[in-house]
């Protein structure tokens, strides 16, 4: 029989721990790789309808794919902060490569089939009398709206790690 686990932390430095989490570059690549994403399909959305849509903020879809900019920020961060053979790192680029390839094919076959419903539960509408809310479209990405998300999820890595390193900060 095994001895029982004991949890010899306190609240303070289980508190203390939790903060460090946002004091590493690698929060901060993968949140703003994530943050500048949204933004952009933000302004072009703002560009393309002519007016400032604050739901993009928080829209799945679209140019560039803030889920792949958020994985390949952390992914790059850690990098060029632990080495490309650091075991972190790797186990980073299996999820970012994950994630991306679910963003270009099941989610983005999810989407086609939620846009097919729509169209067969409009063409059912003008025919009988049948109310149905219609289903979200815009779930998963093209490969072009990946590659865009990999490459500001790369940008915004490089950005945030070269402040890091030059303002001196810690757990680099």
């Amino acid at each position: 029989m095994s001895d029982p686990i004991v949890v010899t932390e306190t609240v303070s430095t289980l508190h203390v721990d939790f903060w460090q989490y946002f004091l590493n570059p690698y929060f901060w690549s993968g949140f703003m790789g994530w943050c500048v994403a949204q933004i952009i399909k933000m302004t072009r959305g703002a560009i393309r309808t002519k007016s400032l849509d604050f739901t993009y903020l928080m829209s799945t879809g679209g140019m560039p794919s803030a889920h792949s900019s958020l994985v390949v920020g952390i992914f790059i961060s850690l990098g060029l902060g632990m080495g490309w053979a650091n075991p972190f790192t790797i186990a980073a680029s299996v999820v970012a490569s994950i994630t991306m390839f679910d963003a270009a094919t099941v989610r983005r076959a999810a989407g086609l089939q939620a846009r097919l419903l729509n169209k067969m539960t409009r063409q059912l509408f003008k025919e009988h009398r049948f109310s149905a809310k219609p289903l979200k479209e815009m779930l998963g990405h093209t490969r072009t709206e990946v590659l865009g998300g990999m490459i500001t999820g790369t940008c915004v890595a490089i950005i945030v790690m070269n402040i890091w390193q030059k303002m001196g900060w810690p757990n680099l």
